[in-house]
């Protein structure tokens, strides 16, 4: 009597096998780089002590300013982070383009920042 059974390939596990290590390096990549990110934030001291002749305002002084208008607010965040949320009424100009973009403020009206 003749044997039937039938070859098995190894061909479909080896590519299944390769998928997952395919799957798992990029996950690792993605998690590298997400990890990595926060060595290039600086601190906000260290921005705030290397621009000295920029004046602070207080949380209330800015809550003041707000509501009699008396200050423009203008958030240098991202647009995306600016369409999430933003101070009603607040300019969205992300930092990186605020040098070329001055000219679209008055510089004799009273100009806050945020970032938060």
């Amino acid at each position: 009597m003749p044997d039937k059974r039938r070859k098995v390939s190894s061909w479909p596990l080896l590519v299944v096998g390769f998928g997952l290590l395919l799957i798992l390096g990029a996950g690792g990549w993605y998690l590298y780089g997400t990890l990595n990110q926060a060595e290039d934030i600086i601190p906000t001291a260290q921005i705030e002590d290397s621009l000295p002749d920029i004046p602070r305002v207080s949380i209330g002084d800015a809550r003041a300013a707000y509501d009699t208008g008396s200050a423009v607010f203008v958030d240098v965040r991202g647009s995306d982070a600016f369409a999430q949320s933003h101070i009603v009424g607040a300019l969205s100009i992300p930092l990186g383009e605020l040098p070329d973009r001055m000219k679209e403020l008055n510089s004799a009206d009273w100009i806050i920042t945020y970032c938060t």
